[in-house]
C-alpha cells in the first residue's frame, strides 16, 4: 500500500514538475517526493544536455550549468524569507542536493566529459522514472528499485567526495552480495553516510549500538527482524562487541548473504524457517585502536566490503551548510571557518575535552543559520564571527581564551558584535541563585556560565559540564533548572551516579539460563520520561553525576549522536524525545575516546572562574558581628591573594591541591 501511495505522488510531482515554476512547485509536495522527482529530473536534464552535445552543440553542458546555478540562487533566496519549520528543513535539503548537483555538472564541465557513459556520471546516484518499473535508482552498474519506505522530512547529509566514494562502495557490496564496514575516526561521518544512503534508496535502516552485552542470540534475533523486513541494519561500533560472539554472527551472516545470493524467498536460520527479502543489508562501522575494541576475525571480515572513511571535506561542507542556511558569501566565510578550526588545533593547548571535527562544526552552523534568519540585515561576516565565538566560548579554558580571540580578531578585522542577552533568563537565573544561597561572583560570571549552559541545550542534546571539585557544577544547572521553572517551564531532574552500579545494573541486561530481561536503572528512567514526554513538553533531564570510562559511556553513543536512540540488549530502542537533554557532570574526560567527546556540547568551568571569593563571601555573610564581618572581609581581601601568588612562586606542592580545598 505505501509503494503504492508513494508512487503514485512521485508519478504526479514528476509530471507537474515543469508546469510551474520550481519554487512554487516545492512547496505543493511533501519532501521526500520533492527530492525524488528533483533527482530525477537531474538525472533526464543532464542526459538530455550530453545528447545536446552529441548532436554538436558544444555549449549545452555550460548553458545546464548556468540553469543549475541560477535554481539554486532562487532556493537561496526563498531560504531567507519567512517559513514554516516544516519548509525551511525541506528547503535545506533540497538546498543541499542542488549544490551537489551543481558541483557534479561543474566538475565535469572543468574536465571536458562528453558523454553520460563517463565515469564521472556514472559513479553518481542517477534516479529514473519509469511508468511500468516506477522509480529505480543505478550508480556504476549496480542497479535498485526504489524501496518506497516513508522517510519523512528529516534532512540530508551534505555530499562531498568522501561520501561519493562510500556510496559507491557499499552499492558495489550490495551488488557482490556482501555487507559493508565504513572505518575511521570519530566524527567523519560512517554511520550518518550509511543512513543517508539508505534514504536515498528508500529503505529503512535501523541503528544498534553494540556493547559487550550483546550475544549470539541478541543478535540473531536482529539479523532475523532485518532478513523478514528487507530492512538496513547498521551495527556501530561493532568491535565493542566479545571476540567470541563475533565467531558466531560471522556464521548468521553469511546464511543471510548465501541465501541473497540464490535468490531464496525462505531459508533456514538458527532452527528457524524465515522468510526473506532482497533488499536486505548490513553494515558495521568501526573506531579502529580504541580503547574497549577487538579486531575482528578473518571469517567475518571476508563477509563486509571495506571503507576508510578518514578525512572529511570541512570546506566543502561549510560552504553547503553555510549555502543551505541562506549565506550568500558561503564560500568566503567557509574559508574563514575552517582556518580558524585548524589553527585552534595548531596553536590552542592539547586540552581532553577540546574538538574541532565535524560535530563541532555542524553545531556552530546550525547557529550561525538561527542568527542569520532572526537578524537577515545584519553583514554575514558578523553573524558568522558571533556565531563562532560564542560557541566555543564555552568549553576553553581560561590560558586559551586570549589566544582565541586574537585568532578571532585577525580573521575579522575591525568587528565589533555584542554578545547576544537574554533579559529575562539572565533576571530569572539572579532571582533562583539568591533563593539557593549562591553568589553570581566577579562580573556575574557564574549567571554568564549559566546562560552559556542555555545556548548549548538549544543546539546539543548531550552536554559535559566539566571543571575541578568546587567548581559549581552541581550549582550551575541546579540554578538553570531553577531559572527554567520561574519562567513557567517546570525542569524535571533525574541524577544518577553511573560509577556507583555495574554496566548490567545501568543499562539492564538479559539472564543467561531464563533469557528473561531485568530492566536497568538508566534504560527505566529513559523509558519514563520518553513515555511523560508524549504529554508534557517541559524540560526533563537525566544528570549523570560520575566519572566517564569507555565502559559504561560507549553504551550511550547511539544517544549522543543525531540517532538520539538508546538500543538495548534486549533490542528495545527507547528514543531521546525534544524535551529530555543528557547531562554529564565530570571532573575529565582523560578516560573517554574522541568518538564520546565528539559527541557533545562542552561546558568547561576554570577553577577561578567563580573562584573562592563567593565561598568566603557566603561563610563572612554568616557572621552575626557587623564589626568582625569587616575584619574579615579586609584580611582576606589583605593577605590570601599575596599567600597564594608566593606559594605558587616559590614553594613546591608534595601534591596538588584545589585552592578552595586550601581556603
Amino acid at each position: 500500500i505505501n509503494a503504492e501511495y508513494m508512487g503514485a505522488h512521485i508519478a504526479d510531482g514528476y509530471a507537474t514538475y515543469v508546469e510551474q515554476s520550481r519554487t512554487a512547485w516545492v512547496f505543493q509536495y511533501p519532501a521526500q517526493i520533492v527530492c525524488y522527482v528533483t533527482r530525477t529530473w537531474f538525472t533526464y536534464e543532464t542526459h538530455q544536455a550530453f545528447d545536446q552535445l552529441e548532436d554538436g552543440n558544444e555549449a549545452a553542458v555550460k548553458d545546464f550549468l548556468k540553469h543549475q546555478k541560477s535554481q539554486l540562487d532562487a532556493l537561496i533566496s526563498l531560504v531567507i524569507g519567512e517559513l514554516t519549520k516544516g519548509d525551511r528543513k525541506k528547503l535545506v535539503t533540497l538546498i543541499t542536493i542542488d549544490v551537489h548537483a551543481r558541483d557534479v555538472i561543474g566538475k565535469m564541465v572543468d574536465e571536458k566529459v562528453d558523454s553520460g557513459s563517463s565515469f564521472q556520471w556514472q559513479s553518481q546516484l542517477r534516479y529514473y522514472w519509469d511508468d511500468k518499473k516506477g522509480s529505480h535508482i543505478a550508480i556504476c552498474d549496480a542497479e535498485f528499485v526504489n524501496g518506497y519506505e516513508y522517510i519523512g522530512n528529516c534532512g540530508c547529509l551534505v555530499i562531498t567526495p568522501l561520501t561519493d566514494r562510500c556510496y559507491i562502495t557499499l552499492t558495489q557490496a550490495l551488488r557482490l552480495r556482501k555487507g559493508g564496514a565504513p572505518a575511521g575516526p570519530a566524527g567523519t561521518g560512517k554511520t550518518e553516510t550509511t543512513k543517508d544512503l539508505a534514504r536515498a534508496l528508500g529503505l529503512a535502516c535501523y541503528v544498534f549500538n553494540c556493547s559487550d552485552q550483546m550475544d549470539y542470540k541478541s543478535l540473531g534475533n536482529i539479523f532475523k527482524g532485518l532478513a523478514m523486513s528487507g530492512s538496513w541494519g547498521c551495527f556501530d561500533e561493532f568491535n565493542r562487541i566479545p571476540i567470541e560472539v563475533l565467531s558466531v554472527v560471522a556464521t548468521q551472516v553469511k546464511s543471510i548473504l548465501d541465501a541473497i545470493k540464490n535468490n531464496k524467498k525462505r531459508f533456514r536460520f538458527m532452527s528457524e524457517e524465515i522468510g526473506l527479502i532482497q533488499s536486505v543489508g548490513i553494515w558495521i562501522t568501526m573506531n579502529p585502536g580504541y580503547k574497549g575494541r577487538t579486531e575482528l576475525p578473518e571469517n567475518i571480515k571476508s563477509l563486509f566490503r571495506p571503507c576508510a572513511m578518514v578525512v572529511p571535506d570541512l570546506m566543502n561542507i561549510c560552504e553547503i551548510m553555510l549555502s543551505a542556511e541562506g549565506f550568500l558569501e558561503a564560500k568566503e566565510l567557509s574559508k574563514k571557518f575552517v582556518t580558524l578550526y585548524r589553527l585552534n588545533k595548531e596553536l590552542l593547548s592539547a586540552q581532553d575535552h577540546y574538538d574541532w571535527g565535524l560535530r563541532a562544526v555542524k553545531s556552530v552552523l546550525v547557529i550561525a543559520g538561527e542568527l542569520k534568519r532572526g537578524e537577515p540585515s545584519i553583514d554575514e561576516r558578523r553573524t558568522l564571527m558571533r556565531a563562532l565565538r560564542d560557541t566555543n566560548m564555552a568549553k576553553l579554558s581560561k590560558d586559551d581564551i586570549y589566544v582565541f580571540m586574537k585568532l578571532i580578531q585577525a580573521l575579522f578585522p575591525n568587528m565589533e558584535v555584542p554578545v547576544k542577552i537574554y533579559p529575562a533568563l539572565v533576571d530569572a537565573c539572579k532571582k533562583a541563585a539568591a533563593n539557593f544561597g549562591f553568589l553570581p561572583g566577579e562580573n556575574d560570571i557564574f549567571i554568564t556560565k549559566c546562560v552559556q549552559y542555555k545556548e548549548l541545550l538549544d543546539v546539543r542534546h548531550s552536554v559535559f559540564i566539566i571543571g575541578p571539585t568546587g567548581a559549581a557544577k552541581t550549582s550551575l544547572w541546579k540554578t538553570l533548572a531553577a531559572g527554567f521553572t520561574l519562567q513557567g517551564d517546570k525542569t524535571m531532574v533525574e541524577i544518577i551516579n553511573p560509577k556507583a552500579i555495574t554496566s548490567n545494573e545501568l543499562y539492564g541486561y538479559t539472564h543467561e539460563q531464563t533469557r528473561e530481561w531485568k530492566d536497568g536503572l538508566i534504560s527505566r528512567i529513559f523509558r519514563e520520561l520518553a513515555q511523560l514526554s508524549k504529554t508534557k513538553k517541559n524540560s526533563k533531564w537525566i544528570v549523570l553525576d560520575g566519572i566517564i570510562d569507555a565502559e559504561w559511556i560507549e553504551s550511550m553513543n547511539t544517544v549522543m549522536d543525531d540517532n538520539k536512540m538508546l538500543t538495548l540488549a534486549s533490542n528495545e530502542r527507547i528514543p531521546l524525545t525534544s524535551s529530555m537533554r543528557l547531562v554529564f557532570e565530570i571532573s575529565h574526560l582523560k578516560n573517554a575516546t574522541p568518538a564520546t567527546v565528539s559527541r557533545a556540547g562542552i561546558l568547561y568551568l576554570n577553577e577561578t572562574d567563580v573562584g573562592w571569593s563567593p565561598f568566603k563571601d557566603r561563610w563572612v555573610a554568616q557572621r552575626n558581628d557587623t564589626k568582625e564581618r569587616n575584619y574579615l572581609d579586609m584580611l582576606f581581601d589583605k593577605y590570601i591573594p599575596t599567600v597564594f601568588e608566593y606559594c605558587k612562586r616559590i614553594m613546591k606542592p608534595m601534591y596538588s591541591a584545589l585552592i578552595l580545598s586550601l581556603i
